[in-house]
C-alpha cells in the first residue's frame, strides 16, 4: 500500500487538475492520497483574512471568488450535473463555515493564531472533497476522510504543529486501516491536524508533505510517493545548470539536507517521520509516471565524487552581534539565541568568534530579530549588524565528512571563479557543507561547483 501526496503545483489550472484526477482514478485504488489545496487558494484564504478584518463588506466577494474558482474546476472535472452535486452540497456547507470564520475575525478585530490556522486549512478540505467526487465520477470507489475524524493528533502548536506519532499510529489503526481496500481510493486533506482540545493546528506552509509522511509512517506504508511536476531530485537547479542530472537514489539524510538547504521538491520536515520508521520515498513526475524518478531510502550508494547535489537558497540573512569576548564569556550566546527563539524566530545556524556571533536566519525574520535584541535592557554587546542580499550554497552527499579533499575542491572552485565566501559551516551534518556568498555571485558559484563535481 502506498501513500500518495499530490502537491499544489500539480493542482494549478483546470487541465492539470483533470490530468491528476485521471491519474488517481487509474493508479490510486488501494492507496491513500493526501492532497494540497488547489493552486493559489491558500493565498486567497490568507489575503481574505486581512480584507475581512478591514471591511465586513468584503467578505461576500471573498467567499464568492473562492466558490467560483472551485465550481469552475468542478464543471471541468464532472460535466454531469448529478456528479457535481456530490461535491456541491458538502462544499456549500464548508463555505458557510468559512464565511462565519471571516465574520468572526471582523467582529473580534484580530487574526489570532487559532483563527489563522482554522481558515488556512479550508483549501485542503475543499480540494479533498472536489477530488473525491471527481474520482467517483470516473467510476472508482473513493472516500474522503478528514484529519479530525482520523485522529491525526498534534502537539497543539499553531502554525508549526508536530504530530504525536504514538497516538496517531494507534488512532489510524482504528480509523483508517479498516477502510482501506484494494478497490478504494482514500483521499485525505493535508496540511493540518487536530489538537487534544479539538482545535485545528497546521504544520506550516507547505506542510501537506509532512502530513503525508506522518500518515505513511503511521500506516507502515510500503512507500510514500510524491507526485510532482519534476523528474525528481537533481544535481543542481536546471534553471541555472541546464545539464543538471537526475539523482536516482539518495538517503533520508541527504534528502532532508537538500530540502532544508533550498531544494523546493519537499518540505524540510517531510523526512522526519519516514526516516524514523524506515519508509521508502519516491519522487515521480505526473507527466511521466512510469519514469524512474528519485528513490529515497535509509542508505544510498556513495558515488565516486561523493557529491549528489549542489543546492541554493536566497531566503536568508545574517545577524551579526558584535561584542568583546563573546566566544569566551558564558551566557551571551544563550541569552541572544533565547531572546530570538522566544519570539518564534527560527535560527538556522550559528557561527561564533571571539568578537562576533553570526546568526543565520530567514530573510523575513531578520528585522524582527534585530529589534528583539535591541530591546534587551543593558545588552552585553556593542553593535548589531544586518547583512542582506546573501545566498546560501550547499553541497550534499553521503560520505562527504569522511572523504578527504572535498572541502578543498569546493573552495578552490569558488576561488577560481573569483567569488568571496562570507560564512562557512562544515561539521554539523555528516552529509552537507554550506557557505554564504553574495546573491550577485550565486549563479556563477553554482555553476563552478557543479562543473567541479559533475563536469567529467
Amino acid at each position: 500500500m502506498q501513500v500518495i501526496k499530490v502537491g499544489g503545483g500539480c493542482l494549478r489550472g483546470a487541465d492539470a487538475i483533470v490530468h491528476i484526477c485521471q491519474l488517481i482514478a487509474d493508479r490510486g485504488a488501494g492507496h491513500v492520497v493526501v492532497v494540497s489545496a488547489l493552486g493559489g487558494i491558500t493565498d486567497l484564504l490568507i489575503e481574505g483574512m486581512h480584507a475581512a478584518l478591514a471591511d465586513e463588506n468584503a467578505i461576500e466577494s471573498i467567499i464568492g471568488n473562492i466558490q467560483q474558482k472551485h465550481l469552475y474546476i468542478a464543471e471541468r472535472l464532472m460535466p454531469d450535473y448529478a456528479a457535481r452535486q456530490v461535491f456541491a452540497k458538502p462544499f456549500a456547507q464548508l463555505l458557510t463555515r468559512l464565511e462565519r470564520y471571516y465574520y468572526g475575525l471582523n467582529f473580534t478585530g484580530e487574526i489570532s493564531p487559532k483563527s489563522h490556522d482554522g481558515i488556512s486549512s479550508f483549501g485542503e478540505r475543499f480540494s479533498a472533497l472536489l477530488l473525491t467526487a471527481a474520482i467517483q465520477a470516473h467510476g472508482v470507489d473513493a472516500r474522503c476522510l478528514m484529519p479530525p475524524d482520523l485522529g491525526l493528533l498534534t502537539d497543539g502548536k499553531y502554525g508549526d504543529a508536530t504530530a504525536r506519532m504514538g497516538r496517531v499510529i494507534n488512532n489510524l489503526s482504528h480509523t483508517l486501516k479498516p477502510v482501506i481496500s484494494a478497490r478504494r481510493v482514500i483521499v485525505i486533506p493535508g496540511f493540518y491536524g487536530i489538537s487534544e482540545q479539538g482545535h485545528i493546528t497546521t504544520f506550516g506552509r507547505g506542510g501537506s508533505d509532512y502530513s503525508a509522511a506522518v500518515i505513511a509512517a503511521a500506516l507502515g506504508a510500503d512507500q510514500l510517493v510524491f507526485w510532482k511536476n519534476t523528474a525528481g531530485f537533481m544535481s543542481a537547479d536546471p534553471a541555472i545548470v541546464p545539464d543538471a542530472r537526475l539523482i536516482p537514489r539518495l538517503s533520508h539524510e541527504e534528502a532532508a539536507e537538500l530540502a532544508y538547504f533550498g531544494a523546493k521538491i519537499l518540505h524540510p520536515r517531510a523526512m522526519e517521520p519516514v526516516r524514523r520508521y524506515g519508509i521508502q520515498v519516491a519522487i515521480k513526475n505526473t507527466h511521466s509516471p512510469d519514469a524512474p524518478g528519485s528513490l529515497v531510502t535509509e542508505n544510498s550508494p556513495i558515488t565516486q565524487n561523493i557529491i549528489k547535489s549542489v543546492t541554493k537558497s536566497t531566503d536568508i540573512g545574517i545577524l551579526k552581534v558584535h561584542a568583546s569576548g563573546v566566544g569566551a564569556r558564558p551566557g551571551i550566546l544563550a541569552d541572544v539565541a533565547g531572546r530570538i527563539t522566544e519570539h518564534g524566530i527560527n535560527i538556522k545556524s550559528v557561527v561564533t568568534s571571539q568578537t562576533c556571533i553570526s546568526l543565520l536566519l530567514d530573510s523575513a525574520d531578520l528585522a524582527d530579530a534585530h529589534d528583539v535584541l535591541n530591546r534587551i535592557p543593558d545588552h552585553p554587546f556593542r553593535a548589531i549588524e544586518m547583512e542582506t542580499d546573501l545566498a546560501l550554497l550547499s553541497i550534499v552527499g553521503q560520505g562527504l565528512a569522511e572523504r578527504k579533499g572535498i572541502a578543498a575542491r569546493c573552495f578552490t572552485a569558488i576561488e577560481q571563479a573569483d567569488i568571496n565566501v562570507e560564512m562557512i559551516a562544515f561539521g554539523p551534518s555528516r552529509v552537507a557543507l554550506y557557505f554564504i556568498v553574495r546573491q550577485t555571485d550565486l549563479q556563477a558559484a553554482v555553476r563552478a561547483l557543479h562543473e567541479t563535481f559533475f563536469g567529467q
